[in-house]
């Protein structure tokens, strides 16, 4: 059985630089610093039992959050499968630090998460919110470490991108898009934001539908490939400071 209520809140947006974005950003930003830094004084045990407690933090929202909107009575198949972007990077990362074999999925939760997570943080649209401090604290600590726990791991465990991941990565996202967009239609939902651009002021949203999503298309590229560029000046940086 499906379940589907007709009880749904109105999305919460922060605005751009109001005194609300200015000091959640603020936060968000020391906490990254402070975790971030953290990890270099650890040994890579510590480290490794670092990124299970951000992996335990995901999967603890991946189940309490729909539950939660289940008892309440508020759960919608319409607006609250785990389907956009943070949400699937979301459900990866709950498990991605306990596997043995990782690089694909890391290569992936790398990207969609990095660049999905801190894009959910700079422009923060809350779906449904129902007005709860519980809602509000989960949002930013689900979007918050959806990005910190691939960059912690490529900082403090030392983990590299693959040699092809912005191109395993994309091929990924788009057959994503292939499920996604028909269920979309389905549904009447708005998953990926596939049917409609989010309400949201976002500067990788360009025009209306369907050319945002192309546009969407050259914007992805481009941040992965700067994302995977910075990421090897790290390593290469790091070897360097070895030889010298």
């Amino acid at each position: 059985m499906i379940l589907i209520t007709n009880q749904t809140f109105p999305n919460y947006i922060i605005k751009f630089m109001s005194d609300e974005w200015i000091v959640n950003n603020c936060a968000v930003l020391v906490v990254v610093i402070f975790i971030l830094g953290l990890g270099r004084f650890l040994s890579r045990q510590q480290n490794v039992n670092v990124t299970y407690l951000m992996g335990g933090i995901m999967f603890f929202t991946s189940v309490v959050t729909p539950l939660r909107t289940v008892l309440n009575g508020h759960w919608n198949i319409v607006t609250d499968l785990p389907l956009h972007l943070c949400g699937i990077s979301g459900l990866i990362c709950s498990f991605l630090p306990f596997l043995k074999r990782k690089q694909v999925l890391f290569d992936f939760v790398f990207y969609t998460g990095v660049i999905g997570g801190i894009m959910s943080v700079l422009t923060p649209q809350m779906n449904g919110f129902d007005g709860s401090d519980f809602a509000y604290l989960e949002y930013y600590v689900r979007h918050v470490t959806i990005f910190l726990l691939p960059l912690y791991m490529l900082q403090n465990l030392n983990i590299k991108l693959s040699k092809y991941s912005v191109l395993t990565s994309f091929i990924i996202i788009n057959v994503l898009l292939v499920f996604i967009m028909p269920l979309n239609f389905y549904l009447g939902s708005n998953y990926m934001y596939l049917a409609e651009p989010p309400q949201v002021n976002n500067p990788l949203v360009i025009g209306q539908w369907p050319y945002y999503l192309l546009w969407f298309e050259v914007f992805i590229v481009v941040l992965m490939s700067v994302f995977y560029k910075l990421s090897t000046l790290k390593f290469n940086l790091k070897k360097q400071l070895i030889s010298d």
